[in-house]
C-alpha cells in the first residue's frame, strides 16, 4: 500500500473517531431503588446504599422507591427513613409507589415520600400492626428490653403521625386493638398514607 493511501485510511480512521466521540452519550439510568422483600440487615444496606449513591451524585432529578413489604426489623426501616430524609433534605424528590403488600415498618417507608407524589397500586393492601419483639433472658434483661420496644413503637407512631394525616391517638388507638389492622388503597390514601391509586 503506497503512503498517500496508507495516510487517506488513517484520515478515515481518525474522522469515525471523531464522530463517534461527538455523538450524544446515552442517558443516565433511572434512579430507582426499592425494596421487594422483609426489612432486614442485608435489604436495607442495599436501600440505604443506592440513597447514599444518589446523594453523593448531586442530581436533582427524583428518586423512585418502590415498597413491597411484610415489614420486618424496625431498626432497619429507620435506617431507610432517616436516609430518605437526608435525600429530600437535599432538595431531592422521593417519589414512593407501594405495590401488592405495604405492611407493618414498610408502612412508614410508602408515606415517607414527597408529599403529592405517593402512589399506590389498586390491590395493594397495607397492614399497621402494634411493634413485637422476641425477647429472652433474665428479668432484668426482659425489663429493658421491653423499655426498648416500647420507645421503638413511640417512634414508630411518631414518624407514622408525622408523614400522614393520621393523629398519633388514632393510630395508638389502631395499635391497642393488637391484632392486623388492613387498609385499602383507598383509606390509604384517605389517611395520607399515599396520594395517588394507580
Amino acid at each position: 500500500m503506497s503512503k498517500d493511501k496508507k495516510e487517506k485510511e488513517q484520515d478515515k480512521e481518525d474522522s469515525v473517531f471523531s464522530f463517534s466521540l461527538d455523538e450524544p452519550t446515552p442517558e443516565e439510568p433511572p434512579r430507582v431503588t426499592a425494596i421487594y422483600d422483609d426489612i432486614t440487615e442485608e435489604t436495607a444496606s442495599e436501600v440505604v446504599g443506592s440513597f447514599m449513591y444518589f446523594l453523593e451524585d448531586k442530581s436533582c432529578e427524583p428518586v423512585k422507591f418502590v415498597v413491597s413489604s411484610n415489614g420486618g426489623d424496625a431498626h432497619e426501616m429507620f435506617s431507610m427513613y432517616d436516609t430518605m430524609r437526608m435525600v429530600m433534605k437535599d432538595k431531592c424528590e422521593v417519589h414512593t409507589l407501594g405495590l401488592g403488600k405495604v405492611m407493618s415498618a414498610a408502612v412508614v417507608l410508602l408515606a415517607a415520600g414527597t408529599k403529592g407524589k405517593r402512589k399506590i397500586g389498586r390491590n395493594c393492601r397495607v397492614m399497621i400492626h402494634p411493634v413485637a419483639g422476641g425477647i429472652m433472658g433474665d428479668l432484668a434483661d426482659l425489663e429493658n428490653d421491653a423499655k426498648e420496644i416500647r420507645q421503638i413503637q413511640k417512634n414508630y407512631i411518631s414518624c407514622l403521625a408525622k408523614e400522614t394525616n393520621l393523629k398519633e391517638e388514632q393510630i395508638r388507638r389502631i395499635i391497642k386493638k393488637k391484632i392486623n389492622c388492613y387498609i385499602s388503597a383507598e383509606k390509604a390514601v384517605e389517611y395520607g398514607i399515599a396520594d395517588i391509586i394507580i
